[in-house]
């Protein structure tokens, strides 16, 4: 199994265990780390690997969000990434309490790609043709990416896992 973390994020897999699916035909991706996933998917697709399943944990879902909400993040963060980011986390956990994780060093460049990726639904479709289960994990206290929109979205394409009272990291506590 491939596991591709979240924005500033590293060995957090750990937190997804009961949801991650074993097995070296599996592809993950928790949050940013599910874009990366979705790409993985595609090249790999494209390369005639086989692939049998597309987890995507809290996708970073985005695209129903205004440009203004975009652009404060982007602003906070160039104000202050250390601020930003402990916020970010902070948002990640609520409403339960923040746990440590591990960070790494970003820049504004995936965070710009992370608020301003656009999910297709074609692309995701062509997924599926393929012979490729995509399956979405949602936690209904999510309070970073746009829970509805997503759910929407997503189970146009993917079975979608509602996990009530988790947040981001799909935490219940």
């Amino acid at each position: 199994m491939n596991f591709y973390s979240g924005f500033s994020l590293q060995n957090e897999e750990y937190l997804f265990e009961p949801f991650l699916k074993e097995g070296e035909y599996t592809v993950s991706g928790f949050s940013y780390g599910a874009i990366k996933a979705l790409n993985i998917v595609v090249q790999a697709l494209e390369d005639k690997k086989r692939v049998d399943t597309l987890q995507l944990i809290s996708p970073a879902f985005f695209q129903s969000k205004p440009e203004k909400f975009k652009r404060l993040q982007l602003m906070s963060y160039k104000k202050n990434t250390a601020v930003y980011l402990e916020q970010f986390l902070k948002g990640c956990f609520a409403p339960y309490e923040f746990k440590i994780v591990e960070n790494i060093q970003t820049d504004i460049s995936e965070l710009e790609e992370l608020l301003y990726y656009e999910w297709d639904i074609e692309i995701l479709e062509k997924i599926v043709n393929a012979g490729v289960k995509i399956e979405v994990y949602l936690g209904s206290k999510d309070a970073i990416i746009d829970l509805q929109s997503a759910r929407e979205f997503f189970l146009k394409v993917a079975t979608v896992t509602y996990i009530k009272e988790a947040n981001h990291f799909l935490q219940l506590s």
